[in-house]
């Protein structure tokens, strides 16, 4: 029997209106973590960050995936409604904190070099450019061009985040070019492969996993 998914059925309350739901590419990135167990159980991650929490169902299987193990899991949105949607779904089981911002830019250098598994479920949508932040709701699907307008900001910072041992998580379409994103982080010293895909609707989702390079 696998892993229980995390309830979010609080999401259905009108103050979580502008909140990511689960969908399948969530489920996706679900698997593949709970695929990773041994592994990830065997590197006994410190800190890791959950990028885009949504509605902390992610960060929230991240910690039943490492459990009995007392990893920090930093979550991050920039919708204000998203990070108190992620408490309530993390329901103070674990060692959790919740932030507000871009990214990880709050934390500034603090993270660098320190993150053990690093998760990113991006907006991945392609959509006009001017289509990106026009709102809370759409700012959580709305990619823009290619649908990597705001992955591209990330990507050159997974390098300098990830731990020697450290693991990212990416959830691409194919619109996305994940060779493309595979090979950009294999030029800055990282090893990139597709650990699981499905196809769900039109869109054909992948897990890319990155690690440093050997």
């Amino acid at each position: 029997m696998g892993l229980a998914t995390p309830d979010t059925s609080h999401l259905s309350r009108p103050e979580y209106a502008t909140v990511y739901e689960p969908a399948e590419d969530t489920y996706l990135l679900l698997d593949a973590l709970e695929a990773d167990r041994p592994l990830l159980l065997a590197q006994r991650p410190t800190i890791c960050v959950e990028i885009g929490s949504g509605s902390g169902c992610v960060s929230s299987f991240l910690n039943t995936v490492l459990s009995p193990s007392t990893s920090l899991i930093i979550s991050t949105d920039i919708n204000p409604a998203a990070t108190r949607a992620t408490r309530e779904t993390t329901n103070n089981h674990g060692v959790f904190e919740q932030c507000q911002t871009r990214f990880v830019q709050s934390f500034g250098d603090r993270l660098n070099n320190s993150v053990d598994v690093l998760v990113f479920n991006p907006p991945y949508v392609v959509t006009p450019n001017e289509e990106i932040d026009v709102t809370e709701e759409a700012s959580a699907w709305a990619g823009g061009s290619c649908g990597r307008q705001v992955l591209d900001v990330l990507l050159p910072q997974v390098p300098e985040l990830l731990s020697p041992n450290g693991r990212f998580y990416l959830i691409t379409i194919e619109e996305n070019k994940p060779n493309e994103i595979i090979e950009f982080l294999e030029l800055r010293g990282l090893r990139g492969t597709r650990v699981m895909e499905r196809q769900a609707g039109r869109e054909h989702l992948s897990v890319l996993r990155f690690t440093r390079s050997e």
